[in-house]
């Protein structure tokens, strides 16, 4: 097989499907080609998603993340009715169970209303009348947030890219690249493709492909499995919404919390832990290249100094369902062990900077004849019809 076209997008997660979708839009006469290297669409980090359409009182006013988030909430939840896509509003608390949590959720209040969201502070009283089965001091409650199935919205995505003309390329795993006649050509054991304009939305392997894009990024995507556990259905009443513990400010990850979802089943994690592959979805499962590439990458190795007390506790109690419902039980103290049973996991694709930060917001690079999206952490599926829209923009430059 060999193939041209004027933009080749790679990746079928629902950021490349939002991509594909919106340059098509833009560029209604060009020729549009989408590349998965999986035979379905959405099988990673979207399919594997919880569903929170998020309200983006976590992230820093001013950044791409909380600028990104509020557009995209709109305009995801836009195309949700127009194409009778189920988002359910759940509202969501988050609960300060400690004194010492007073301050931060004060602080994350007000970086709330910076954002222009809407939300209020709660006393203990009111916290229970919200969510009778939970117990805290304060929190801070915000209704508009919303539960979807990101799957049916990157379906969705899929078929409106074809209908206005793009074209889906499954089990195409970009291996190389070259030029040819001022086309850049991607190679895979499948064929190639020959694109005037590359943009690269492979999340898990967003720093490889740029590489064999010809681009060297100052970070490593670094796998970070999410374990979880769902209550029982019978029990799914236990919550109305969605419930959060207070984040530890020293700490990247949000804790574990309740979330029910669209399909009303009560998700309770996640547990972060490192995975050893970026397709390792339990303990059990490995690969080690993958494995070798982040434990010997240098930020990754200042990165576990600095957080290594923090890792080694998500590793027991990913270990030890005791201690992941001693976790949950510090908001919601009447909880059983036995209610619980586990569920499917998940790998967030994060980037990690030399210096071992973790990188919190959107990562976008560009090059002649290129777009890299190199990281896309949460809230990328709520932000996904914004950042497809922004990204549709480069390529009017790049082209």
């Amino acid at each position: 097989m060999h193939k041209e076209c004027d933009i080749a997008i790679i990746g079928g997660g629902i950021v490349g499907l939002s991509a594909a979708y919106k340059i098509q839009q833009k560029h209604p006469s060009a020729k549009v080609i989408l590349l998965e290297k999986e035979e379905k669409l959405a099988r990673h980090q979207t399919g594997r998603n919880s569903g929170v359409i998020h309200s983006g009182i976590y992230y820093k006013p001013g950044s791409l993340k909380a600028k990104n988030c509020l557009k995209g909430k709109k305009a995801l939840l836009e195309f949700c009715r127009e194409h009778s896509i189920e988002a359910l509003k759940r509202g969501k608390v988050i609960v300060a169970v400690r004194e010492k949590e007073i301050k931060t959720l004060n602080l994350l209040y007000e970086r709330g209303k910076a954002n222009g969201i809407r939300c209020e502070l709660v006393d203990a009283k009111s916290l229970s009348e919200i969510e009778p089965n939970i117990k805290g001091l304060k929190g801070i409650y915000i209704e508009d947030v919303y539960v979807v199935d990101f799957r049916e919205v990157a379906l969705k995505l899929a078929a409106h890219f074809e209908s206005l003309g793009g074209e889906i390329i499954k089990g195409f795993e970009v291996k190389g690249s070259g030029l040819d006649f001022g086309k850049r050509l991607l190679l895979s054991d499948s064929g190639k493709v020959g694109a005037d304009l590359v943009v690269n939305c492979a999340g898990l392997y967003s720093d490889r492909v740029a590489s064999i894009l010809g681009t060297e990024p100052n970070l490593k995507i670094v796998p970070f499995r999410g374990e979880y556990y769902i209550l029982k259905p019978e029990l799914s009443h236990l919550c109305n919404g969605l419930i959060y513990p207070v984040p530890n400010p020293d700490f990247p990850f949000l804790g574990v919390h309740f979330t029910k979802r669209v399909d009303g089943t009560v998700e309770c994690g996640p547990n972060a832990v490192l995975a050893f592959g970026r397709e390792s979805y339990s303990w059990s499962s490995f690969d080690l290249k993958d494995l070798w590439e982040s434990v010997t990458y240098p930020g990754f190795r200042r990165l576990a100094k600095r957080y290594w007390k923090e890792g080694v506790k998500e590793m027991v109690r990913s270990l030890s369902k005791a201690l992941f419902v001693a976790s949950l039980k510090t908001m919601m103290p009447k909880l059983k062990g036995e209610w619980l049973k586990p569920a499917a996991a998940g790998v967030r694709a994060q980037a990690v900077s030399q210096d071992g930060m973790l990188l919190d917001d959107f990562v976008i690079s560009q090059e002649k004849g290129v777009i890299n999206i190199l990281n896309a952490p949460s809230p990328a599926a709520t932000s996904c019809l914004s950042i497809g829209a922004h990204i549709a923009d480069l390529t009017e430059e790049s082209l």
